[in-house]
């Protein structure tokens, strides 16, 4: 056990450096190519970010596991709003002002629905996989569009501009890109190896060895990336990070997991798991809603979003203690 824990830590390291070295790959080398800061942003850095769930997907299932990818997928986002935004909103209030975020959103919630409709026969087939990847394709190209639409005056835009890397040479952004991939890989490997095994220990499911363990340690670069934001008035990369990690984490991590190993689902995932991040999701996209005319994410917000985060782990080890018990 403790060895798989020293493990777990070791994987978790390697998807931490290496996501930010992908990250920073890709970006640096979009830049080069011409392709505009915001548009990097909005597609490169977002599918970036969540390259570090996409792997432990695709390990988990040809392992013929995918209730780890299931999991993973379900609790980042839930890790990603409850805790991350929570988090970053409790020590600063988040100021939404952007147009472009506005516009994420709605899409944010309408592929979690999609989410929930492919999981209600309690199986995810090769085809509702194919679907997702459809649909990641579909976002992809819509957000690209998003980012040709957006007023040049969108302070996302100014905050994308100053962080995509600059003045790096082509063969240290691909260099830097093939790094970041590599140490992802090994990882993710590692990660769920051991994370397999410490679920067959304590007796728990890898669905919800994926939601508690797994799905924490994935979404802690989301987790630096919005705190850090936040904390140099970058409000737009604080929030914007989280909702296109989550648009990806489930077309990208769930299609992958379907199309590589079709599955039924775990009467724990339908009956509370997911409804639990359509919560979060339907919960966020009321917060952030202008109604009010502040355009912020607040510290009372952010609590709330911390509590319900803390409420509903809790809620799940105690449950699994239970039934272990």
């Amino acid at each position: 056990m403790v060895v798989n824990l020293l493990i777990v830590v070791a994987g978790l390291v390697l998807l931490l450096w290496g996501a930010d070295r992908f990250v920073y790959g890709a970006a640096a080398a979009a830049r080069n190519m011409g392709v505009a800061p915001l548009m990097i942003g909005l597609t490169v850095v977002a599918f970036a970010t969540s390259a570090p769930e996409i792997l432990v997907s695709v390990d988990a299932s040809l392992r013929g596991q995918p209730g780890l990818a299931y999991g993973n997928a379900i609790g980042s986002n839930i890790v990603n709003i409850g805790l991350v935004l929570g988090t970053v909103a409790l020590i600063r209030p988040i100021q939404l002002r952007s147009a472009t975020l506005r516009r994420e959103m709605p899409a944010l919630l309408a592929v979690s629905l999609l989410t929930v409709s492919l999981f209600l026969d309690s199986y995810l087939s090769r085809i509702d996989g194919i679907v997702m990847l459809t649909g990641l394709v579909i976002v992809m190209i819509w957000l690209a569009r998003l980012g040709m639409r957006s007023a040049p005056s969108d302070p996302i835009k100014k905050e994308y501009e100053a962080e995509i890397p600059v003045n790096v040479s082509m063969r240290t952004a691909i260099l830097w890109f093939i790094v970041g991939f590599g140490t992802l890989m090994v990882g993710a490997h590692l990660l769920v190896g051991a994370s397999i095994e410490i679920a067959q220990v304590l007796g728990v499911s890898e669905v919800v060895i994926g939601i508690l363990l797994v799905a924490f340690g994935t979404s802690l670069p989301e987790l630096a990336v919005s705190l850090v934001s936040a904390l140099k008035g970058e409000y737009g990369l604080a929030i914007g990070n989280i909702v296109g990690s989550n648009i990806f984490n489930l077309l990208a991590v769930i299609g992958v997991a379907a199309t590589i190993a079709p599955s039924p689902m775990a009467p724990s995932v339908l009956s509370l798991h997911i409804f639990v991040m359509v919560a979060f999701t339907l919960v966020l996209f009321a917060m952030t809603y202008d109604y009010d005319g502040k355009s912020e994410l607040s510290r009372i917000e952010g609590a709330a979003l911390l509590i319900a985060f803390i409420a509903y782990d809790t809620y799940v080890v105690l449950q699994n203690v239970r039934m272990d018990g």
